[in-house]
Parts: C-alpha cells; structure tokens; sequence
C-alpha cells in the first residue's frame, strides 16, 4: 500500500509463484485492480516476468503434511463435526452416528451447499479441529508486515504470508485485505498485523490503528485500543499489531502470545528488537 496514493495491490491464493509481494506490487503499479486471486493471479504474475510455474513445496513442508495426513490431529479449521477428540472419519455434529457417509454428505452440501461436493474424495477426508488446540498460533502461521517512511515522509505498507497452516483449500486470510494485515497513509502513519487473521479481518485492525492516530492517539494506545477491540469478541485469539506515526514513533501491542517487531532507522547501526508482553 502506498500512503502517498492510497493505492493498494494485493494476490490471494496464488500458486507456483514464489513473489507474492513482487506480484502485489506489479497490480497496483500496472492495474486500476486492486486485487486478484487464484490461477489468474499466476498467470498474471508470470506474464509480468515474475518466475514460475514453479513447485514450491520443501521438504519440509512435504515432510510436516505427511505426518499430519499419517498420525496426527491438527487444527484445520472445521466445526461443529464428532468426534472432537480424534482422528476421523466423522460426520457432521447433527447427523446422528449411524448414518452413512452419503447421508453426512447430503448434510454439508445442505447445509453449505455445492462447495463441499469434493470433500468425500478419498484424499480430502476432512479432520476434526482438536479442541485443546488454538486454531492459528505462533507456531503455525508466517506472517511477515512490515512499513517504511522515507526521508521525504511518504509511507508505505507490504504483507506476505503462506498462509495458516493445514487450512482448508481455497481459505484466504488477511494478508491481502485493505486494512486489516497493514495500512498506511503518509498524513498519519502506519500499521502492520500478524495473528488469526480469519478472526482480525473482521475488525479491520490496521485500518483502526491509523484512524486512532488520525484522531490523535499515540502509537501505543491505538494499537492496543485495536488489540482490546478483537479481544473483547474474541478473548481466545492470537494475534499483535505495530503501529508507527509519521513522526517514527513507534509502539506494539499483542494478545494471546509475547510478541517482537524490529526497528530500524538512519541513525540506527542495526536493528533494534522490541519485545510486546500480552
């Protein structure tokens, strides 16, 4: 996002390419769009020059899928299915134990229409959300915010994410959503989030950091008024905020985790960590 403009790029659910944040800059610097999403957004970025198609799991990764798919029950972000406590198969929380997969079916695509249809391939047998475990924490999500002032005072924003771990194909989180994951405008200043991003979209929390600074908070204040806005609704959450006005104060403010973000500024000889306690 540049503040200077308040123009915005963003991609969503863009495979095979690795720049995702070189991609969102190439729509908002080439495109009246603001956002674009799946197989179009590859082939966007792909035909502006950026690498790809490209297979871009890692071993690691690879690795950490098939211990899940094999032996464990992760966070994956179903509800209301039994049972709660294991490893399926299961079915729907109101369909009663003894009905038949094809009966369980018919209720999710009822009660959530022809989107589910899929689900009951062999590989796509859903896993229930374990009850003991938060759906996004700081272990399973890799969101990096970050803000820039430059020594004309223009501001500017970017957000980059893989995304929550285990989420169900096609889920898209705050990263590229206008306010919640970052927003910046140079007469104010500047926000960045990281956290639950399916719970903090809701509230738009960036686009509330900077207007509290507009209306006069400081950066600590704002950014914790943003924080206790989303805890209030939502006091199991996981999730923190930095905000900076256009003066280069800076503050932070989290919520379910201790949080750190860097600083770093021209007479600064390396980055400078700051610790958020909850």
């Amino acid at each position: 996002m540049d503040g200077t403009t308040m123009g915005i790029g963003a991609v969503a659910a863009m495979r095979y390419v690795k720049d995702g944040i070189k991609a969102a800059k190439l729509v908002m610097d080439h495109t009246e769009h603001t956002l674009l999403v799946g197989e179009k957004a590859t082939s966007f970025a792909i035909s502006m020059g950026l690498a790809g198609p490209a297979d871009l799991s890692s071993p690691e990764s690879i690795e950490k899928w098939t211990i899940w798919r094999q032996n464990h029950c992760q966070p994956n972000f179903w509800k209301n299915v039994v049972p709660a406590g294991s490893c399926g198969p299961y079915h729907p929380i109101d369909v009663p134990s003894g009905e038949s997969k094809a009966s369980a079916k018919h209720v999710l695509e009822w009660t959530q229409g022809d989107i589910c249809q899929g689900l009951f391939e062999p590989n796509n047998l859903l896993e229930p959300v374990n009850p003991h475990l938060k759906s996004i924490n700081r272990h399973n999500h890799d969101t990096i915010s970050m803000a820039v002032i430059d020594k004309m005072g223009h501001v500017a924003v970017g957000t980059s994410t893989n995304g929550a771990t285990f989420k169900i194909p096609g889920r898209v989180g705050d990263g590229p959503i206008p306010g919640s994951s970052a927003y910046a405008d140079d007469e104010v200043g500047a926000c960045g989030a990281t956290g639950d991003g399916d719970i903090m979209m809701r509230f738009l929390p960036c686009y509330q950091v900077v207007e509290s600074m507009r209306r006069g908070m400081e950066p600590r204040d704002a950014a914790l008024d943003a924080i206790l806005r989303i805890a209030r609704k939502y006091p199991d959450f996981v999730g923190a905020v930095f905000a900076i006005n256009k003066k280069g104060v800076h503050a932070g403010a989290c919520h379910g985790w201790t949080f750190q973000y860097s600083v770093r500024n021209s007479s600064m000889q390396d980055v400078e960590v700051i610790t958020v306690a909850h």
